[in-house]
């Protein structure tokens, strides 16, 4: 459908174009990954508690109760047992798995 003004002239509009090359894509992917990455430190750290209980280690090593055991018994890994409950430290933890002693 074409355009004319009130003098039945044709109207001819021109549309601004803008070029996204490769290079531009690919900061803007770094910047969103480095974004992304802030946001969820963040958010781990939030909700991050200090102290874990031996279910939720399991579960966050993927381990099971026997090797949690051996990791307790051999020392690699601290607890403190309240009430006949073992909890975890999480600094302990990252530790042992920073140091692939699993």
């Amino acid at each position: 459908m074409q355009n004319f003004d009130q003098s039945g002239s044709l109207k001819i509009s021109f549309m601004a174009v803008d070029f996204i090359t490769k290079n531009d894509l690919l900061l803007l992917k770094a910047e969103l990954i480095s974004e992304l990455k802030g946001l969820l430190l963040s958010v781990n750290k939030k909700q991050q508690k200090d102290y874990l209980k031996a279910t939720e280690v399991r579960k966050m090593l993927g381990i099971s109760a026997n090797t949690l055991l051996n990791l307790r018994v051999t020392g690699k890994l601290r607890s403190s047992k309240v009430g006949g409950i073992h909890y975890y430290r999480y600094t302990d933890i990252e530790k042992l798995m920073t140091s692939n002693n699993l």
